[in-house]
Protein backbone atom coordinates (compact mmCIF):
# COMPACT_ATOMS: atom_id res chain seq x y z
CA UNK A 1 0.00 0.00 0.00
CA UNK A 2 3.18 2.38 0.66
CA UNK A 3 4.66 1.87 -3.04
CA UNK A 4 1.34 1.72 -4.61
CA UNK A 5 -0.42 5.20 -2.53
CA UNK A 6 3.08 7.62 -3.87
CA UNK A 7 2.68 6.35 -7.36
CA UNK A 8 -0.87 6.37 -8.21
CA UNK A 9 -0.82 10.09 -6.68
CA UNK A 10 2.47 10.98 -8.40
CA UNK A 11 1.25 10.30 -11.36
CA UNK A 12 -2.33 11.88 -11.10
CA UNK A 13 -0.63 15.29 -9.55
CA UNK A 14 1.57 15.01 -12.83
CA UNK A 15 -1.13 14.69 -15.21
CA UNK A 16 -3.38 17.12 -13.24
CA UNK A 17 0.25 19.67 -13.62
CA UNK A 18 -0.13 19.21 -17.50
CA UNK A 19 -3.63 19.78 -17.69
CA UNK A 20 -4.16 23.55 -15.91
CA UNK A 21 -6.44 26.11 -17.41
CA UNK A 22 -6.99 29.90 -15.94
CA UNK A 23 -10.17 29.40 -14.69
CA UNK A 24 -12.18 29.59 -11.58
CA UNK A 25 -13.76 26.66 -10.98
CA UNK A 26 -12.71 23.26 -9.37
CA UNK A 27 -10.19 20.67 -11.28
CA UNK A 28 -12.88 18.18 -12.20
CA UNK A 29 -15.19 20.87 -13.63
CA UNK A 30 -12.26 22.48 -15.81
CA UNK A 31 -11.37 19.25 -16.96
CA UNK A 32 -14.50 17.58 -17.77
CA UNK A 33 -16.91 20.68 -17.79
CA UNK A 34 -19.21 19.16 -14.98
CA UNK A 35 -20.25 21.01 -11.83
CA UNK A 36 -21.68 18.66 -9.17
CA UNK A 37 -23.10 21.16 -7.35
CA UNK A 38 -25.42 22.55 -10.28
CA UNK A 39 -26.95 19.31 -10.29
CA UNK A 40 -30.73 18.81 -9.49
CA UNK A 41 -30.49 17.12 -6.28
CA UNK A 42 -27.22 19.58 -5.13
CA UNK A 43 -29.31 22.95 -6.15
CA UNK A 44 -32.84 21.57 -5.08
CA UNK A 45 -31.23 20.62 -1.46
CA UNK A 46 -28.39 23.22 -0.78
CA UNK A 47 -25.88 20.66 -0.17
CA UNK A 48 -22.33 21.31 -1.41
CA UNK A 49 -20.14 18.28 -1.85
CA UNK A 50 -16.01 19.36 -2.67
CA UNK A 51 -12.75 18.51 -1.90
CA UNK A 52 -9.19 18.42 -2.34
CA UNK A 53 -5.92 16.61 -2.37
CA UNK A 54 -2.62 17.76 -0.14
CA UNK A 55 0.76 15.99 -1.06
CA UNK A 56 4.19 16.68 -0.64
CA UNK A 57 7.87 15.93 0.07
CA UNK A 58 10.36 16.90 2.56
CA UNK A 59 14.30 16.25 2.30
CA UNK A 60 16.14 17.51 5.79
CA UNK A 61 20.36 18.50 6.62
CA UNK A 62 20.42 15.24 8.26
CA UNK A 63 19.22 12.21 6.90
CA UNK A 64 17.76 10.58 10.00
CA UNK A 65 18.03 6.84 10.10
CA UNK A 66 14.32 6.54 10.42
CA UNK A 67 13.22 8.87 7.82
CA UNK A 68 11.55 10.57 10.60
CA UNK A 69 11.12 14.59 10.80
CA UNK A 70 10.23 14.69 14.15
CA UNK A 71 9.61 16.47 16.40
CA UNK A 72 8.00 17.91 13.15
CA UNK A 73 4.92 16.66 12.55
CA UNK A 74 2.27 16.56 9.12
CA UNK A 75 4.94 16.52 6.98
CA UNK A 76 6.83 14.30 9.69
CA UNK A 77 8.74 11.93 7.10
CA UNK A 78 11.73 12.73 5.31
CA UNK A 79 12.99 11.70 1.43
CA UNK A 80 9.38 10.23 0.99
CA UNK A 81 6.20 11.16 -0.77
CA UNK A 82 3.70 11.81 1.37
CA UNK A 83 -0.40 12.04 0.71
CA UNK A 84 -1.07 14.20 3.71
CA UNK A 85 -4.54 14.89 2.64
CA UNK A 86 -7.08 13.11 0.03
CA UNK A 87 -10.50 15.32 1.94
CA UNK A 88 -13.93 15.20 0.89
CA UNK A 89 -17.03 16.87 2.61
CA UNK A 90 -20.81 17.46 1.80
CA UNK A 91 -21.81 20.80 3.64
CA UNK A 92 -25.45 22.61 3.82
CA UNK A 93 -24.60 26.34 4.85
CA UNK A 94 -27.39 28.00 7.45
CA UNK A 95 -29.24 30.48 6.05
CA UNK A 96 -28.79 33.58 8.34
CA UNK A 97 -31.94 35.23 7.40
CA UNK A 98 -35.29 35.84 9.10
CA UNK A 99 -36.40 32.68 9.65
CA UNK A 100 -35.26 29.30 11.46
CA UNK A 101 -32.40 26.97 9.17
CA UNK A 102 -30.60 24.09 9.35
CA UNK A 103 -27.78 22.19 7.88
CA UNK A 104 -24.08 20.90 9.04
CA UNK A 105 -20.87 19.48 7.73
CA UNK A 106 -19.55 16.02 7.21
CA UNK A 107 -15.52 15.37 6.52
CA UNK A 108 -13.80 12.67 5.36
CA UNK A 109 -10.18 12.55 5.26
CA UNK A 110 -7.35 9.57 4.10
CA UNK A 111 -3.76 10.38 4.58
CA UNK A 112 -0.78 10.57 6.58
CA UNK A 113 -2.24 14.02 8.20
CA UNK A 114 -4.98 11.72 9.49
CA UNK A 115 -3.24 10.56 12.20
CA UNK A 116 -3.19 13.95 13.88
CA UNK A 117 -7.02 14.80 13.59
CA UNK A 118 -8.49 11.02 15.32
CA UNK A 119 -10.81 11.86 18.18
CA UNK A 120 -10.45 9.47 20.90
CA UNK A 121 -13.31 7.17 20.82
CA UNK A 122 -14.56 8.33 17.52
CA UNK A 123 -12.14 7.65 15.02
CA UNK A 124 -8.62 6.94 15.97
CA UNK A 125 -7.43 3.63 14.33
CA UNK A 126 -9.75 2.86 12.06
CA UNK A 127 -6.93 1.03 9.85
CA UNK A 128 -5.10 -1.40 11.77
CA UNK A 129 -1.44 0.14 13.11
CA UNK A 130 1.71 -0.90 12.35
CA UNK A 131 4.62 -0.53 14.24
CA UNK A 132 6.84 -0.90 11.67
CA UNK A 133 8.27 -4.11 13.12
CA UNK A 134 5.99 -6.09 11.11
CA UNK A 135 5.69 -5.47 7.26
CA UNK A 136 2.47 -6.40 5.93
CA UNK A 137 0.50 -6.05 9.11
CA UNK A 138 -1.72 -3.20 8.93
CA UNK A 139 -0.49 0.69 7.45
CA UNK A 140 2.15 2.64 9.16
CA UNK A 141 1.57 6.56 8.15
CA UNK A 142 -1.81 6.29 6.11
CA UNK A 143 -5.19 6.34 7.95
CA UNK A 144 -9.13 7.53 7.72
CA UNK A 145 -10.07 10.68 9.69
CA UNK A 146 -13.44 12.29 9.86
CA UNK A 147 -12.49 15.38 11.57
CA UNK A 148 -15.98 17.33 11.48
CA UNK A 149 -19.59 15.75 11.69
CA UNK A 150 -21.54 18.19 12.73
CA UNK A 151 -25.61 19.81 12.62
CA UNK A 152 -26.15 23.71 12.51
CA UNK A 153 -29.29 25.82 13.61
CA UNK A 154 -29.53 29.29 12.91
CA UNK A 155 -32.57 31.16 15.20
CA UNK A 156 -33.66 34.44 14.22
CA UNK A 157 -33.10 35.56 17.42
CA UNK A 158 -31.50 39.53 17.73
CA UNK A 159 -28.93 39.42 14.90
CA UNK A 160 -28.92 35.32 14.70
CA UNK A 161 -27.74 32.54 16.56
CA UNK A 162 -25.77 30.04 15.17
CA UNK A 163 -25.27 26.53 16.96
CA UNK A 164 -22.91 24.03 15.65
CA UNK A 165 -23.84 20.91 17.29
CA UNK A 166 -21.46 17.70 16.97
CA UNK A 167 -18.10 16.83 16.02
CA UNK A 168 -15.72 19.94 14.58
CA UNK A 169 -12.43 21.96 13.83
CA UNK A 170 -11.32 24.28 17.00
CA UNK A 171 -11.53 28.03 16.68
CA UNK A 172 -8.17 28.41 18.75
CA UNK A 173 -4.94 29.62 16.85
CA UNK A 174 -4.14 30.76 13.84
CA UNK A 175 -2.84 27.69 11.83
CA UNK A 176 -5.98 24.70 10.61
CA UNK A 177 -5.42 21.47 9.86
CA UNK A 178 -6.58 21.75 6.29
CA UNK A 179 -3.87 22.25 3.58
CA UNK A 180 -5.96 24.76 1.25
CA UNK A 181 -6.19 27.44 4.12
CA UNK A 182 -2.61 27.78 5.40
CA UNK A 183 -0.15 29.86 3.70
CA UNK A 184 2.91 27.29 4.44
CA UNK A 185 3.12 23.34 3.54
CA UNK A 186 4.70 22.97 7.64
CA UNK A 187 3.19 24.03 10.69
CA UNK A 188 4.14 25.69 13.82
CA UNK A 189 4.96 24.33 16.93
CA UNK A 190 2.30 25.82 18.96
CA UNK A 191 -0.46 24.54 16.47
CA UNK A 192 1.59 21.32 16.45
CA UNK A 193 1.88 20.67 20.00
CA UNK A 194 0.22 23.39 21.67
CA UNK A 195 -3.41 23.43 20.53
CA UNK A 196 -6.53 21.26 20.01
CA UNK A 197 -7.03 19.72 16.70
CA UNK A 198 -11.12 19.14 17.25
CA UNK A 199 -13.81 19.09 19.52
CA UNK A 200 -16.93 16.85 20.30
CA UNK A 201 -19.89 19.30 21.74
CA UNK A 202 -21.72 22.16 20.95
CA UNK A 203 -20.73 25.50 20.37
CA UNK A 204 -22.77 28.63 19.84
CA UNK A 205 -22.00 32.09 17.97
CA UNK A 206 -23.59 35.67 17.72
CA UNK A 207 -23.11 38.86 15.86
CA UNK A 208 -23.57 41.54 18.46
CA UNK A 209 -22.84 44.21 15.28
CA UNK A 210 -20.57 44.51 12.36
CA UNK A 211 -17.14 44.52 14.25
CA UNK A 212 -17.94 42.41 17.40
CA UNK A 213 -18.74 38.96 17.23
CA UNK A 214 -18.46 36.28 20.30
CA UNK A 215 -18.84 32.52 20.22
CA UNK A 216 -18.52 29.93 23.36
CA UNK A 217 -19.87 26.56 23.96
CA UNK A 218 -19.42 23.40 25.95
CA UNK A 219 -17.17 20.77 24.60
CA UNK A 220 -15.49 17.35 25.88
CA UNK A 221 -12.15 18.38 25.73
CA UNK A 222 -9.43 18.25 23.47
CA UNK A 223 -9.01 15.64 20.38
CA UNK A 224 -12.01 13.56 22.57
CA UNK A 225 -14.97 11.83 21.49
CA UNK A 226 -16.14 9.74 24.45
CA UNK A 227 -13.16 9.34 26.67
CA UNK A 228 -13.73 11.20 30.31
CA UNK A 229 -17.75 11.97 29.15
CA UNK A 230 -17.71 13.54 32.33
CA UNK A 231 -15.25 16.18 31.89
CA UNK A 232 -16.69 19.52 29.99
CA UNK A 233 -14.27 22.25 29.16
CA UNK A 234 -15.68 25.82 28.38
CA UNK A 235 -14.53 26.55 24.82
CA UNK A 236 -14.59 30.79 23.72
CA UNK A 237 -13.79 33.17 21.85
CA UNK A 238 -14.21 36.92 21.20
CA UNK A 239 -13.58 38.56 17.63
CA UNK A 240 -13.04 42.44 17.41
CA UNK A 241 -12.63 43.57 13.30
CA UNK A 242 -12.80 47.29 14.11
CA UNK A 243 -11.76 47.99 9.83
CA UNK A 244 -11.40 45.91 6.91
CA UNK A 245 -7.51 46.00 7.13
CA UNK A 246 -7.21 44.83 11.18
CA UNK A 247 -8.79 41.95 13.26
CA UNK A 248 -8.14 40.48 16.90
CA UNK A 249 -9.43 37.12 17.62
CA UNK A 250 -9.31 36.01 21.15
CA UNK A 251 -10.07 32.37 22.38
CA UNK A 252 -10.29 30.30 25.47
CA UNK A 253 -10.84 26.46 26.47
CA UNK A 254 -10.54 25.52 30.07
CA UNK A 255 -11.62 22.19 31.78
CA UNK A 256 -10.75 19.45 34.10
CA UNK A 257 -9.11 16.77 31.73
CA UNK A 258 -10.64 13.48 34.55
CA UNK A 259 -14.23 13.31 35.76
CA UNK A 260 -13.19 12.11 39.11
CA UNK A 261 -9.76 14.42 39.76
CA UNK A 262 -9.51 18.14 40.52
CA UNK A 263 -6.78 18.52 36.90
CA UNK A 264 -7.10 21.33 35.03
CA UNK A 265 -6.11 22.47 31.59
CA UNK A 266 -6.58 25.82 29.99
CA UNK A 267 -5.01 27.57 27.34
CA UNK A 268 -6.15 30.61 25.49
CA UNK A 269 -4.78 31.91 21.82
CA UNK A 270 -4.22 35.52 20.86
CA UNK A 271 -4.32 36.12 17.17
CA UNK A 272 -3.55 39.52 15.54
CA UNK A 273 -4.42 39.87 11.83
CA UNK A 274 -3.42 43.61 9.61
CA UNK A 275 -2.88 44.24 6.47
CA UNK A 276 -0.47 46.88 5.92
CA UNK A 277 -1.36 47.35 1.92
CA UNK A 278 -3.85 45.44 -0.18
CA UNK A 279 -0.59 43.24 -0.90
CA UNK A 280 1.58 42.94 2.11
CA UNK A 281 -0.33 41.15 5.50
CA UNK A 282 1.01 40.71 8.91
CA UNK A 283 -0.04 37.94 11.75
CA UNK A 284 0.65 38.12 15.32
CA UNK A 285 0.06 35.20 17.56
CA UNK A 286 0.54 34.32 21.02
CA UNK A 287 -0.85 30.81 23.07
CA UNK A 288 -0.28 30.38 26.13
CA UNK A 289 -1.17 26.86 28.30
CA UNK A 290 -1.23 24.99 31.80
CA UNK A 291 -1.92 22.05 32.90
CA UNK A 292 -2.05 21.65 36.73
CA UNK A 293 -2.10 19.07 39.20
CA UNK A 294 -1.64 16.15 36.20
CA UNK A 295 -0.48 12.65 37.28
CA UNK A 296 0.88 12.81 33.98
CA UNK A 297 3.48 15.23 34.94
CA UNK A 298 4.29 13.82 37.95
CA UNK A 299 1.60 15.88 39.66
CA UNK A 300 3.35 19.03 39.24
CA UNK A 301 1.75 22.03 36.92
CA UNK A 302 3.14 22.24 32.97
CA UNK A 303 3.18 25.22 30.80
CA UNK A 304 3.54 25.95 27.32
CA UNK A 305 3.77 29.17 25.51
CA UNK A 306 5.06 31.06 22.29
CA UNK A 307 5.02 33.61 19.86
CA UNK A 308 4.63 33.43 15.87
CA UNK A 309 4.96 36.40 13.56
CA UNK A 310 3.67 35.85 9.99
CA UNK A 311 4.78 38.33 7.02
CA UNK A 312 2.99 37.37 3.62
CA UNK A 313 3.20 39.68 -0.08
CA UNK A 314 0.75 39.21 -2.86
CA UNK A 315 3.14 39.28 -5.59
CA UNK A 316 0.97 39.37 -8.30
CA UNK A 317 -2.83 37.18 -8.19
CA UNK A 318 -0.51 34.01 -8.59
CA UNK A 319 2.07 34.17 -6.81
CA UNK A 320 2.83 34.93 -3.26
CA UNK A 321 6.05 35.14 -1.30
CA UNK A 322 6.23 34.70 3.34
CA UNK A 323 8.13 34.51 6.58
CA UNK A 324 7.10 33.14 9.48
CA UNK A 325 9.41 32.75 12.50
CA UNK A 326 8.31 31.31 15.81
CA UNK A 327 9.01 30.59 19.57
CA UNK A 328 7.67 27.44 21.39
CA UNK A 329 8.04 26.77 24.94
CA UNK A 330 7.81 23.37 26.36
CA UNK A 331 8.90 24.21 29.65
CA UNK A 332 8.58 20.70 31.65
CA UNK A 333 8.85 18.83 28.01
CA UNK A 334 4.93 17.65 28.90
CA UNK A 335 3.60 18.51 25.17
CA UNK A 336 6.48 17.42 23.22
CA UNK A 337 8.17 14.31 25.29
CA UNK A 338 11.38 15.76 24.45
CA UNK A 339 13.63 15.26 27.39
CA UNK A 340 13.09 17.90 30.40
CA UNK A 341 11.39 20.59 28.12
CA UNK A 342 13.08 23.53 26.22
CA UNK A 343 12.64 26.16 23.36
CA UNK A 344 11.97 25.57 20.05
CA UNK A 345 13.15 28.25 17.50
CA UNK A 346 12.27 28.16 13.69
CA UNK A 347 12.21 30.35 10.68
CA UNK A 348 10.31 29.51 7.40
CA UNK A 349 10.41 30.93 4.22
CA UNK A 350 8.22 30.20 1.62
CA UNK A 351 6.42 30.76 -1.83
CA UNK A 352 2.66 30.12 -3.05
CA UNK A 353 2.18 29.65 -6.87
CA UNK A 354 -1.29 29.04 -8.13
CA UNK A 355 -1.61 29.00 -12.09
CA UNK A 356 -5.43 28.54 -11.50
CA UNK A 357 -8.11 28.61 -9.10
CA UNK A 358 -7.84 24.49 -8.44
CA UNK A 359 -3.57 24.03 -8.48
CA UNK A 360 -1.44 25.38 -5.83
CA UNK A 361 2.20 25.08 -5.21
CA UNK A 362 3.86 25.63 -1.78
CA UNK A 363 8.08 25.36 -1.80
CA UNK A 364 9.39 26.40 1.90
CA UNK A 365 13.13 26.48 3.07
CA UNK A 366 12.61 25.61 7.01
CA UNK A 367 15.25 26.26 9.45
CA UNK A 368 14.86 24.77 13.48
CA UNK A 369 16.95 24.92 16.94
CA UNK A 370 15.99 23.58 19.77
CA UNK A 371 17.14 24.92 23.05
CA UNK A 372 17.07 22.13 25.64
CA UNK A 373 16.80 23.13 29.59
CA UNK A 374 19.85 21.58 31.32
CA UNK A 375 19.67 17.70 30.10
CA UNK A 376 21.55 18.93 26.63
CA UNK A 377 18.66 16.37 24.77
CA UNK A 378 18.84 17.01 20.88
CA UNK A 379 16.14 17.13 18.93
CA UNK A 380 16.38 16.07 15.63
CA UNK A 381 18.16 13.46 13.45
CA UNK A 382 16.50 10.69 15.99
CA UNK A 383 18.03 12.58 18.84
CA UNK A 384 21.49 13.39 17.62
CA UNK A 385 20.98 17.31 16.75
CA UNK A 386 20.47 20.49 18.12
CA UNK A 387 19.09 22.08 14.57
CA UNK A 388 18.10 21.71 11.22
CA UNK A 389 17.45 22.64 7.42
CA UNK A 390 14.68 21.37 5.77
CA UNK A 391 13.38 21.59 2.43
CA UNK A 392 9.94 21.19 1.39
CA UNK A 393 7.39 21.32 -0.81
CA UNK A 394 3.49 20.12 -1.41
CA UNK A 395 0.83 20.35 -4.31
CA UNK A 396 -2.81 21.23 -3.12
CA UNK A 397 -5.69 20.14 -5.94
CA UNK A 398 -9.00 20.87 -4.83
CA UNK A 399 -12.20 19.49 -6.91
Amino acid sequence: MKKIIPSLITGSLALVAANVQADDAGMIESLSGYNVNESAFTKSTGINVGGWASGGITYASHNAPSNSNSPITFNDRINEFQLNQLNLFAEKAVNKGSGWDFGGRVDFMFGTDSRRTQATGWDDRMIPRNNGNSPGEGERFYDVAFPQAYAEIYAPFGNGITAKIGHFYTIIGYEVVTSPDNFFYSHAYTMQYGEPFTHTGALLSYDINDWLSVTGGAVNGWDNFRQQPGAWDFLGGVTISPSDDTSLAISLISGDTNQTDNINTTMYSVVLQHSFTEKLHYVLQHDFGVYQNGAANGGQNADWYGVNQYLTYDINDKLGAGVRAEWFRDSQGYRTGIGSGGSFYAVTAGLNYAPNAWLKLRPELRYDYFGADGDGVKAYDDGNEFDQLGVAMDMIVTF
